[in-house]
């Protein structure tokens, strides 16, 4: 076998070839189909667009033109934000391109150095209206991406000092500034009188303006939400939670009274149960009485009667001897006395 092996001959050699060319098929084959289950070609490596590692997780190999898209969702899903809370979300890079709008970018650097400027120059001790440094917050927190995350994580204190830096720091400056500002802060009451005189036609400002008083001067309007609008978020969070919890408590107190009728319901079932089970156990010791009288009655008179019946046999068993015992000469002849008697008795009257 091993000299076969060290000097194969020639139809060996192609028979070893072929299987060798079969088995590489084979091969081929799986490979195409693995490609066509992918929907891969044998070149798209070479054509595959270059990728790139995720800061926040390096298990994520992302292409170059989505990474910036995936570094938003990455860092939210890794602050602890949901599919839904992220769905809700707007995200506003390049939505202010090329227009007049001013934008600022918040980071958490930024965020704790507003936050320490205002608690430093706030009071070191509670002050009536103002807020001091034992309100604002401590340590550094994240950059808040809706309001949930912003009223958990930040005080009031913190967002106050936020909202005061932001809008200083995207507070119109110059006078090109005042001047485009100068629309909101227009006196426009005095512009639609002046135009009622003039009988101009009115501009689309002043139109939604005219709609605007309009709607204020409404009954409906001014009842709306009164009840809401002048409380602050604490106070109808605290409403909320008076009312669910008068809620419960009603519900509680319905559950201990339904749970104390059940229980004197129970009572009642078992007073009624036991003087159900007195009342046959007083008739069952009853019945036991009777019948231990009436048996103990029906011994006495089986005793009696048997005591009498004995006697009576004893007396005739007394009598039977004593006749038996007698001779036939002892025994009394009845007629000889009566005639005794007869002549004792004549001779008395004789006399």
């Amino acid at each position: 076998m091993s000299e076969n092996l060290e000097n194969p001959t020639l139809e060996q050699r192609k028979q070893l070839l072929q299987e060798l060319l079969d088995f590489t098929e084979k091969c081929q084959e799986q490979i195409q189909g693995m490609y066509d289950a992918l929907g891969w070609t044998p070149d798209s490596d070479k054509e595959k667009e270059p990728k790139e590692l995720c800061p926040y997780d390096p298990g994520h190999l992302v292409p170059v033109r989505s990474m910036e898209r995936h570094k938003v969702l990455c860092y939210l899903r890794k602050m602890g934000y949901s599919p839904e809370e992220q769905a809700e979300m707007c995200h506003s890079p390049g939505c202010y391109d090329n227009t007049s709008v001013r934008t600022f970018t918040m980071n958490k650097d930024l965020q704790n150095q507003m936050i320490l400027k205002a608690r430093s120059a706030a009071p070191l001790m509670k002050m009536e209206g103002v807020f001091w440094q034992g309100q604002y917050s401590h340590q550094p927190a994240d950059v808040p991406q809706n309001h949930k995350r912003a009223v958990c994580d930040l005080t009031v204190a913190d967002r106050l000092a936020l909202y005061d830096n932001v809008i200083g720091a995207l507070r119109p400056e110059g006078a090109g500034a005042a001047s485009a500002g100068d629309e909101l802060y227009a006196d426009l009451v005095s512009k639609l009188k002046k135009a009622e005189r003039q009988d101009e036609p009115k501009t689309h400002l002043e139109l939604m303006a005219e709609m605007r008083d309009y709607k204020r001067r409404r009954q409906s309007y001014r009842a709306k939400n009164v009840h809401i609008t002048k409380k602050s978020y604490t106070e109808v969070i605290r409403e909320v939670i008076k009312v669910h919890s008068e809620e419960l408590g009603r519900q509680w107190k319905e559950q201990q009274q339904e749970d104390e009728e059940e229980k004197e319901k129970e009572e009642a079932r078992e007073g009624t149960s036991q003087r159900e089970m007195s009342k046959d156990s007083a008739f069952g010791r009853r019945r036991q009485d009777e019948r231990r009288s009436v048996s103990s009655e029906s011994r006495r008179t089986r005793r009696r009667r048997g005591s009498q019946e004995r006697s009576g046999e004893r007396e005739r068993k007394k009598k039977k001897r004593k006749r038996d015992s007698r001779s036939p000469d002892d025994r009394p002849r009845h007629g000889k006395k009566k005639k005794k008697r007869k002549e004792e008795r004549g001779r008395s009257d004789t006399s």
